[in-house]
């Protein structure tokens, strides 16, 4: 076994904020670019369909190579694959900027999706290498701080440098501005991040089957999420797909269920799947991230096209969320070992709250208050959730091999991809499915309520998916305490 870093302690906080600035680029890509697309539409004169994949292409390209980079990066070298998915993000950053048509824009967005698939997994695993015990849950807390301010925080940047740029070009300062920071970021990188860790034993090698079936089950599972956008022009042929993901799905339980037999290293140790606490954190993290990006997309849509906001003071509308959840993940953070899952729980519960609240305000009050009413439930809902992202990934991950901690983050994390996926897809969806069947039939804004309602009503559904998954989690830990005490 390779030894374990020897760094002293101030490295690791280092270390960790690569890390965090690593993520939060990746993470500022999934929720900036939403504000963009109005633009993108215009400049470009990309459809409905092109613009669903600008946005979930990347988490669909994301989603495919998480696990197979975090197996990668468990068996050789994390740091490695950390740096190359940092150059590719830049690199298809730059494409992305420079890009003359909605094709290249699109493609260069899978790219940008793969690249920060290869990139997070390393991220995930060098805190799960670097902190242990009530450390693991306060670097967890601050991580998730921080990325809760990129996730919440992207609309209003990205509302910014449009306004900076322009409304034709403004978008691509989206992209340009990854570049610099990668240039910043990657010789930090470079001299700071450990060049040996943990292996496991036994010389494992990589399953390139296993890794060609999850592959295409992924794929086939995300594709026609992506490629449903609520419009008439929505082929429903794309469902077949799900046919391949099951059999694709199959083959891979069989055959990794063979490697393991052999005693040979599969791509995803189904062992890991019968830890609770780390079963349970994944369907909530999936449901959870099912509803955050389609809330803020459909919300920045509701936003601008509905109420006829600039992109700029349609970004700022989630300011208040992102402040919120900052300093609520970073307490979080803290006390999550006292409370545990009960705090993902009620953070869940206020986030279906505060999700409701802002809809009713935002359809119930006049249009010139109503981005302040939504702007007052997304407060609410900022209070839930920074008590469930950070949270919930510090007890997903407390029982898992530090061996295993690329690996095991990555499943999580696909989990969430695929949530996003499908969220997106069930969210816009409904809203621009509202807005084909009422146009016509009653006043603009009426309209844009209702297809803003619906989406909401989706998101919300998930929350609660998530909300109920928690509270069996919190049950089984609970008859799990009652039964320990009585020994």
């Amino acid at each position: 076994m390779t030894d374990s870093p020897t760094r002293p302690p101030e490295h690791r906080w280092r270390i960790f904020a690569v890390c965090v600035a690593a993520a939060s680029l990746t993470i500022l890509d999934l929720s900036k670019v939403n504000v963009g697309l109005p633009s993108i539409e215009t400049a470009l004169g990309a459809g409905p369909t092109a613009l669903q994949l600008i946005v979930a292409g990347y988490a669909l390209a994301f989603g495919l190579l998480l696990v197979p980079a975090g197996r990668l990066g468990d068996l050789r070298s994390r740091r490695t694959l950390f740096l190359v998915g940092l150059g590719v993000f830049a690199l298809a950053s730059l494409v992305c900027a420079l890009a003359p048509d909605v094709v290249t824009l699109a493609v260069a967005r899978i790219l940008q999706g793969a690249s920060a698939g290869i990139l997070m997994p390393q991220v995930f695993g060098l805190l799960q290498q670097l902190f242990q015990g009530p450390d693991r849950g306060r670097a967890f807390g601050l991580f998730g701080a921080i990325i809760g301010l990129s996730t919440a925080f992207g609309p209003t940047l990205g509302g910014l440098l449009i306004a900076i740029g322009g409304p034709e070009d403004g978008w691509r300062l989206l992209f340009w501005m990854n570049v610099p920071l990668v240039l910043i970021l990657f010789p930090i990188a470079w001299r700071l991040l450990p060049r040996r860790q943990a292996h496991q034993a036994g010389g494992a090698g990589l399953d390139p089957v296993g890794i060609v079936l999850l592959g295409i089950a992924v794929l086939a599972l995300m594709l026609p999420f992506v490629l449903t956008t609520g419009s008439d022009s929505d082929d429903p042929a794309r469902w077949w797909w799900l046919v391949l993901f099951a059999a694709s799905g199959a083959a891979f339980v069989v055959w990794e269920r063979r490697v393991a037999a052999r005693g040979e290293t599969p791509v995803v140790d189904f062992g890991l799947l019968r830890i609770p606490s780390y079963r349970n954190g994944i369907l909530v993290g999936t449901f959870y991230f099912a509803a955050m990006p389609a809330t803020f997309l459909t919300l920045t849509l509701y936003l601008q096209q509905g109420l006829h906001l600039a992109p700029v003071f349609a970004g700022m509308v989630t300011i208040p969320f992102a402040l919120v959840s900052a300093i609520t993940s970073w307490l979080s953070g803290r006390v999550v070992d006292r409370f545990g899952r009960a705090l993902v729980v009620g953070g869940t519960a206020v986030v279906a709250t505060g999700f409701t609240t802002a809809a009713l305000l935002g359809i119930l009050l006049p249009a010139e208050a109503a981005p302040w009413g939504i702007a007052a439930g997304m407060l609410v809902a900022g209070v839930g959730g920074g008590a469930v992202i950070s949270p919930n990934q510090t007890l997903l991950l407390a029982d898992i091999p530090v061996v295993s901690g690329g690996v095991a983050g990555s499943i999580a994390q696909l989990g969430q991809r695929i949530g996003t996926a499908v969220g997106l897809a069930a969210a816009t969806a409904a809203f621009y499915a509202t807005l084909t069947l009422e146009t016509g039939d009653a006043a603009e804004l009426v309209v844009y309520h209702d297809a803003y309602r619906n989406a909401v009503a989706v998101s919300v559904a998930f929350v609660v998916a998530a909300l109920v998954f928690g509270l069996l989690d919190l049950r089984r830990r609970r008859h799990a305490a009652r039964e320990a005490a009585t020994l």
